[in-house]
Parts: structure tokens; sequence; C-alpha cells
């Protein structure tokens, strides 16, 4: 694999890790504590920027309580990580992560997924998302 579908998919991986330790509120500074590792070293592992090892993966796992296929899911997604020209092959040179993967795996982006999950009223949740939508389209956000 070219280098730099390696980079992609570990910044893929790295944004699952983040999404992840942000969901269980948890700092980078715990993380680090329970691998046994630099709060830097984490931060690197969260932007791609270096590679986890298989057995620090499986350590990643265990310390934010998930399976190990937990970093890959989504990958067959079309818009996991944007392929170039329109051809998808689930990775990409660039950018590294698709904006909505950016997003969800960001602290806001985690707050507003836990808080959408938490209303119980399916009703509810379509008239939030309805108002959502109208709000982007006022603001001139994408137009599905």
């Amino acid at each position: 694999m070219p280098r730099n579908k390696e980079r992609t998919l570990d910044a893929y991986i790295g944004a699952r890790v983040r999404m992840r330790r942000l969901m269980l509120h948890m700092s980078q500074e715990a993380l680090s504590g329970q691998l046994v590792v630099s709060f830097q070293q984490v931060q690197k592992y969260e932007k791609g920027l270096n590679r986890i090892s298989a057995s620090r993966l499986f350590e990643l796992a265990q310390a934010l309580r998930v399976p190990v296929g937990y970093f890959y899911d989504g990958l067959d997604a079309p818009d996991a990580l944007p392929a170039p020209n329109g051809v998808n092959d689930g990775l990409q040179d660039d950018p590294p992560v698709s904006p909505l993967m950016e997003f969800i795996s960001s602290g806001p982006g985690v707050e507003l997924n836990q808080a959408f999950l938490s209303i119980d009223d399916d009703n509810m949740r379509r008239r939030l998302l309805a108002v959502v939508n109208d709000i982007a389209r006022v603001a001139g956000g994408p137009k599905d």
C-alpha cells in the first residue's frame, strides 16, 4: 500500500480513537497513563501522524472499552475516506479524513450526538432534525 494511503488510514483510525476517548470523557493524559506513553504520543496517534501497531491498537481497544474492529468501523462507507476522481477504494490521499468523520470525532460532534441520542421521542428527533436542516438552508449550508 502506498505510504499516502497508509497515512489516510492512520488518520481515520486516529479520529476513531479521539471520538471514543471524547465519548468516555477521557483526557489525553488519562489515556496516555493507561498506555504508558506521553500525552503527546496520544495526540500523534489521534492526528494520524504516528502509526499504531497491532499491539498498541489492542491496548487502545482495552483502554477505550471497544473491540479492535471498532477502529475500522465505517471504512466501507462511501464517505469514510473520500476517494479521488470519484473512485472509492476505502482510502485516499487528501483530505485524510472526511469532513463528516472529522466533525463526528470532534468534541462538539461527540457532544451533539450524545445529546441527540438521549432524546427518546422519535417525533422530537425528527422535529429537531427539521429545525437544523432549516437553519442550514438559511445559513447557506449544503442542500440535500
